[in-house]
């Protein structure tokens, strides 16, 4: 079975590195937008990673090692202590939002005190609250419903940041 990873490489390696995971037939994704640049005597579009030094690679347990060994790799990126894994519909949301839109800014997020998320699993799972305290690896989260208040931790990495709306 196959599961998509990033992994780390080397500043200013991506497309270098996709191009020797290419040559070892091993999948990957590097996703790249246009990005017009301007030098002081002409102005040029360029291919730039939407993700500085990330590649998605789509690999079984054993070919890791392999794509550890690709020069240019420096790790898997983690999550909790273990590779993290990428869910498909997650790559095809990045392919379909390149394909629609231009100039795209990644931020990290970042839970914080008052951010309004929802919960993606679990008992909870599909439930609106606001993070009311912050640890390492989970959030406590106020959850209203039935006229009261549920105050439960929640994994950090099984919570999705809501849009911020404007009063």
């Amino acid at each position: 079975m196959k599961n998509w990873y990033a992994v780390y490489v080397n500043s200013r390696h991506e497309k270098k590195v996709s191009g020797l995971l290419d040559l070892q037939n091993i999948e990957n994704y590097l996703p790249l937008q246009k990005t017009m640049k301007q030098w002081s005597d002409r102005k040029k579009l360029v291919e730039e990673p939407l993700f500085r030094s990330y590649v998605f690679t789509h690999i079984s347990e054993e070919e890791k090692l392999k794509v550890r060994e690709t020069k240019g790799v420096l790790n898997f990126v983690y999550w909790l202590g273990q590779p993290a894994v990428i869910r498909d519909q997650e790559i095809e949301i990045i392919k379909n939002f390149l394909g629609q839109y231009q100039n795209i800014e990644v931020r990290e997020f970042k839970p914080e005190l008052n951010n309004s998320i929802k919960i993606e699993s679990g008992p909870l799972m599909n439930q609106i609250g606001t993070i009311i305290k912050v640890g390492k690896t989970k959030v406590k989260v106020l959850i209203e419903s039935l006229g009261c208040y549920l105050i439960a931790d929640v994994p950090i990495n099984k919570v999705l940041p809501l849009p911020v709306t404007k009063k």
